[in-house]
């Protein structure tokens, strides 16, 4: 073989490897979990994307879930600091700060300052729950603690992805990382439809069997804490609370009356109308709100 020969077939070889280098995936980006305290799961690319500007409001300013409040905030705590904490399910009315506790509590531990290393808190979407088991492998052996959230989860007739989120929360041969744990919102208490458990019931050979299959994914969060619809002197105190964070300047019976009537329009009370309502009032007052 002669030099000519051979440097062409090594100029071959070359442009052989790049093209098939072109034609491999990109490698996956690699999470930095010291780049923020939150962050959202990117299944597609197996990538914790942080967060660095996050939507939540001062915990001082979830009124009307007192309890549910303390019950979160202790939970949270004992498992920032290392101690046994369960699973929750946050679940009820809608609109009642089910959401916003969750990032408030995890806003208010951290700030506290009582734990070496800061808590994370990672969103993951409701389509994306069959990746769970991979993103509890990629954060298992990481050297912080993360509450996995899921906004608004539940399940509907013929999905099955609910049997993945069995397994990880306690099932399967590994078990729920010791650094990990899951809290989740949602407006059904067993989240799936009632009438999809009913229906189990009345088509399956052994009826409680086929129900309990299904009701059993509730019982993985050790904490079920209850929103109800909020009262009408709970709704003003909700307004009474926002008005005084930020300063707006209005006369306390103009703001009850506007306020009452703003909740009459909407046809439901709830904090989710109260900060509706703010947001509109300090607008036609030509204040700006607080970040």
């Amino acid at each position: 073989m002669t030099d000519n020969t051979l440097e062409a077939l090594t100029q071959k070889l070359d442009l052989l490897i790049e093209a098939v280098g072109r034609l491999a995936p990109p490698a996956a980006p690699r999470s930095d979990l010291e780049a923020a305290d939150c962050f959202v799961w990117d299944a597609d690319r197996s990538f914790l994307e942080p967060v660095q500007r996050v939507n939540r409001v001062d915990i001082g300013l979830i009124r009307g879930v007192d309890r549910v409040r303390d019950i979160l905030v202790d939970n949270t705590e004992r498992f920032a600091s290392g101690l046994p904490a369960n699973n929750v399910l946050l679940w009820g009315a809608r609109g009642m700060g089910k959401s916003s506790l969750v990032k408030s509590v995890h806003a208010a531990i951290n700030a506290s300052g009582k734990n070496k290393a800061p808590l994370k808190l990672v969103e993951i979407h409701r389509e994306d729950i069959d990746t769970l088991p991979k993103l509890m492998g990629l954060i298992k052996a990481a050297p912080f603690r993360f509450i996995l959230f899921c906004d608004d989860l539940s399940f509907d007739h013929d999905d099955t992805s609910y049997k993945s989120l069995k397994a990880a929360l306690e099932g399967g041969v590994e078990g729920r990382p010791a650094n990990v744990i899951f809290y989740a919102t949602s407006n059904r208490r067993h989240l799936l439809p009632r009438d999809m458990i009913e229906n189990e019931r009345s088509t399956a050979i052994n009826p409680s069997e086929a129900v309990e299959e299904k009701v059993s994914l509730s019982d993985r969060f050790g904490l079920w804490l209850g929103f109800h619809k909020c009262s009408q002197d709970e709704y003003l105190e909700m307004i009474d609370g926002y008005v005084r964070y930020h300063g707006l300047n209005i006369e306390p019976d103009a703001l009850r009356a506007e306020a009452l009537e703003w909740s009459t329009t909407r046809g439901s009370r709830s904090g989710r109308v109260a900060w509706q309502f703010i947001q509109d009032l300090a607008g036609r007052l030509g204040q700006p709100l607080k970040d």
